[in-house]
């Protein structure tokens, strides 16, 4: 391999490892006599290619060791940040604010990380002392602020360091940071990583593992604070709650981190939380976060609740993942930093300058990403979303920007289901969760589980549903009660656990609307010859939506179904087994018709605009029904003409 593409293969090594890499953080580097290879802000060393480093001009880096700059802090910045973009040769990369130290280090490859145990160490009270005895050749740095003043700090010890013992530092630890490991092979970067974190591991005290369970009250608080953080114009936020042991004893004593102990934490979790711990959690919630907005001019990232758990706060889904991520880092930092006489946080005046810092508020804005979308942000719950029309309207609404649960009693084709959406996802995201739709324990488990992923419930699909076709000779009790069970039964068990989080939701916040959507069916409009099962249960459908609408309305509510025409390419009707086409030739339900082909050229020949229904045109009819707030109760045809309404 080249030396840029051993680069990139130590770089993805350490970036996939959370032991060492959290939420993309740390850098490395690759420099020749002439040029410098340092990771660009904004890419994650897990997934890190040639195209993710920025190349800069060593000639120009070299001087600002030496270099004169103002005394103004804010001037001074300015004036390192020029020099370093006049320095880089890749003008669409900006390089790691870190890129001088990597410059400064003289190996060729340099691999920067923040690993959990060097942290524990790192942020502990006897950080400097403990360094020395352990890694007597390393330089050990006290914390300074990021940017020209950590960088002259460090480039003048080096040269201290090479004069006292004639050769180059290749550790460098940084406290409340992280380290620096400089080498001529990658192979001995893997060494001395080795050897820091085996040493270490023989100090540390093991982590409480193992999950522990959530308190049932979980879906009554977690939708309300979610409606109390978003409210008031702040755009709707995506919560993620994690309990486990190393969640509890931080539970049990919240103060070990109320402190940020990295700047990486203040860029990601900002640098203050709030504690949750009386008996009335949403009250206490109302109450400390709207004062926190009031005295910072943001929400807060990060919650604890009794009984709950760590609570993320991400303005989406994957930054809300991130900040789990984080957040638990600094608890495992904490943790091991009672082995090392206990935590040391960031001081304040390190944690304001982080803060306000410029280029950790570029990051900042780069992790945000961008958002795009009709249903931005939202929560929406698709049933029988596993495969075929429930699948592409799925599909459809992740691609509108919405978080999906993908609920489907289909588990292997469910999560398959869900993997593939979250290969395309931006900031959004999808997950499975098996589900009953006639079993009110599986919903109320379907529930739990979009509350803990993503805080809230904005929307919920209820389209799953089965056929068996046949006339009143051939149909069996069985059947008929299977299909109206699954059509008619679980849309009120459906609707009964959906309304009652989402009235949670509108109860927090005056201004926000919920949506139940039912994908009824052109069968609900009009009766259906030899197919009365399925008929009279969408019928009934349609009688349930505006049932519900009545009740609902004054909660903000709205309740609505969506009745399709015939979805011909889909599995339903084009499964060569047990497709309707052979089901209804079967049933002799196309007079005349002999062939499976009959049965779908005399479908066709009933819809004015001679094609079939797909998902893509019955999302624009749901988007449609979540985006007004002026109808409900309705049943909207999307039948390419076939049925018409008066």
């Amino acid at each position: 391999m080249t030396p840029v593409e051993q680069l990139v293969a130590i770089s993805r090594k350490y970036g996939a490892d959370s032991r060492f890499v959290i939420a993309g953080g740390g850098n490395t580097s690759y420099k020749d006599a002439e040029k410098l290879w340092v990771k660009a802000s904004g890419h994650a060393l897990a997934t890190i290619g040639e195209d993710g480093f920025a190349i800069l001009d060593r000639a120009l880096l070299n001087p600002m060791g030496e270099k004169v700059y103002s005394t103004d802090v804010a001037l001074r910045e300015e004036q390192v940040k020029n020099d370093l973009a006049a320095a880089c040769i890749t003008r669409d990369r900006r390089p790691s604010v870190e890129t001088s130290l990597h410059n400064c280090m003289g190996f060729s490859y340099v691999v920067h990380l923040h690993p959990t145990l060097v942290n524990g160490l790192m942020c502990s009270q006897n950080a400097a002392l403990l360094c020395a005895g352990l890694f007597p050749d390393a330089l050990y740095i006290e914390y300074t602020d990021p940017g020209y003043t950590l960088f002259k700090k460090v480039y003048d010890r080096i040269a201290a360091y090479r004069k006292a013992a004639g050769k180059e530092p290749q550790v460098i630890f940084l406290q409340n940071h992280g380290v620096f490991v400089g080498a001529d092979t990658t192979e001995e970067i893997d060494r001395i990583y080795d050897g820091i974190i085996g040493k270490l591991q023989q100090k540390a005290a093991v982590l409480p593992e193992g999950e522990s369970p959530v308190c049932d009250c979980v879906t009554e608080v977690i939708p309300a604070i979610r409606q109390i953080l978003s409210r008031g114009g702040r755009g709707l936020k995506t919560l993620q709650v994690t309990k486990n042991a190393l969640v509890d004893k931080f539970l049990e004593n919240p103060s070990a981190v109320s402190v940020p102990f990295t700047p990486d934490m203040i860029v990601y979790c900002k640098s203050e939380y709030i504690v949750l711990d009386s008996e009335d959690l949403v009250k206490e919630a109302e109450e400390k976060i709207e004062a926190y907005v009031a005295r910072r001019g943001h929400t807060p990232k990060v919650l604890l609740a009794k009984g709950i758990g760590l609570v993320a706060v991400g303005d989406h889904a994957k930054n809300a993942g991130i900040i789990t991520e984080v957040f638990l880092d600094a608890m495992k930092v904490a943790f091991y930093a009672e082995s090392f006489g206990g935590a040391h946080g960031m001081e304040p005046a390190w944690i304001n300058f982080i803060d306000t810092w410029e280029v950790e508020n570029y990051r900042r804005k780069v992790a945000a990403g961008a958002s795009a979308g009709r249903v931005e942000g939202k929560t929406i719950v698709v049933t029988g979303a596993a495969q075929g029309f429930g699948e592409g309207i799925a599909r459809e609404l992740m691609g509108q920007g919405a978080n999906i649960v993908v609920a489907d009693l289909n588990e292997a084709v469910g999560a398959a289901t869900a993997a593939s959406f979250n290969a395309s996802a931006r900031n959004n995201r999808a997950i499975f969760v098996k589900t009953n739709v006639a079993d009110m324990e599986s919903l109320g488990n379907l529930m739990k589980q979009t509350i803990l992923n993503f805080g809230a419930l904005d929307v919920f699909v209820s389209n799953a549903g089965v056929l068996r076709a046949g006339g009143l000779e051939a149909m069996t009790p069985e059947n008929f009660s299977f299909v109206t069970n699954i059509n008619y039964n679980a849309y009120f068990y459906c609707a009964k656990v959906a309304s009652h989080i989402m009235k949670i939701e509108t109860a927090a916040d005056p201004e926000y609307f919920a949506d139940i959507v039912q994908v009824n069916s052109k069968s609900g409009l009009r009766g259906s010859k030899a197919n009365f099962a399925y008929a009279g249960g969408k019928f009934g459908g349609i009688g349930l939506t505006q049932s519900f609408a009545l009740e609902l309305a004054p909660f903000r509510v709205k309740v609505n179904s969506i009745c399709p025409g015939n979805f011909y390419d889909g599995p339903l009707w084009s499964n060569p087994e047990n497709g309707l086409f052979v089901q209804y030739l079967a049933a002799g339900k196309v007079p005349g018709a002999k062939t499976v082909q009959d049965v779908k050229d005399y479908y066709l020949a009933q819809v004015p605009m001679r094609k079939g229904c797909n998902p893509a045109d019955v999302t624009k009819a749901i988007l449609y029904a979540i985006e007004q707030t002026g109808e409900t109760g309705q049943a909207i045809p999307v039948t390419g003409g076939q049925v018409m309404l008066a």
